[in-house]
């Protein structure tokens, strides 16, 4: 039986996928979406995670400086080790399951609180395709979220020259050699390419569990909880099968 109702949500979600492109809301109507939607979903989450990419950059650094107790290896380890922690995984994945919480519980609630009060039925009535007109902005705005990522990579690496340099675990030139040692420059496309999907599913998967929620303000307050972890859970599967893709 629950396997039948898992079944009948993912057929729901890609039925709601379809009906977001149809009938389209006036381009001068959408830009003005389109803004917001960047201001609320990208520009307010810059400052988070600037915060924690930056610190947990430079606690990459000392953990791994921390574990390399044997004279033998060489310190440009340190810088080799953040770079390939924070672009393969640190900054497309973790950062994506964190907006996952913020961008996600934002999209349910707002969408699901128009639920609440009968907004999306006043559009519908209207002749306005709820979904188009809802759920297509913060599809673009979300297509800007790679910059968001790339502003994560260079903080975190940041923050992990500071803490591997000025920590004195290792000189400036020894990181900078790491950073630059057998770097392939198919990695950082890899990491896009992760983030756009994420992207879409952030967009996505939580405008779908605030648009067809039922029930009052406490429903809302579970929707939000609900979303977060299916948006988690899509993350960390596409994050296995986009690296066994992409990198095998």
């Amino acid at each position: 039986m629950m396997l039948v109702r898992y079944l009948s949500q993912i057929g729901r979600y890609f039925i709601m996928l379809k009906d977001v492109f149809n009938r389209p809301v006036k381009w001068s109507v959408m830009k003005q979406l389109i803004l917001k939607e960047i201001d609320d979903l990208i520009i307010d989450s810059l400052g988070i995670v600037c915060f924690i990419s930056f610190f947990v950059g430079g606690v990459v650094a000392i953990q791994t400086a921390l574990n390399l107790t044997n004279p033998l290896i060489p310190k440009y380890l340190i810088g080799f080790a953040t770079r390939q922690s924070i672009v393969l995984e640190f900054a497309p994945t973790f950062i994506s399951i964190i907006m996952a919480g913020k961008m996600g519980s934002f999209i349910t609630s707002s969408i699901g609180s128009m639920r609440v009060t009968e907004q999306i039925e006043a559009l519908e009535v209207m002749g306005v395709n709820a979904l188009n007109y809802l759920v297509f902005p913060k599809m673009i705005a979300a297509s800007l979220y790679p910059f968001v990522i790339g502003i994560s990579m260079f903080l975190g690496i940041f923050g992990g020259y500071l803490a591997g340099v000025y920590g004195g675990f290792t000189t400036s030139q020894e990181f900078i050699t790491g950073l630059q040692n057998e770097f392939i420059p198919f990695h950082i496309a890899y990491a896009f390419i992760k983030t756009l999907v994420f992207a879409f599913l952030l967009a996505t998967i939580p405008s779908f569990h605030g648009f067809f929620m039922k029930g009052g303000a406490l429903e809302v307050g579970k929707a939000s909880t609900v979303s977060f972890v299916w948006t988690s859970v899509v993350i960390i599967l596409m994050n296995y099968i986009l690296t066994q893709l992409l990198l095998s």
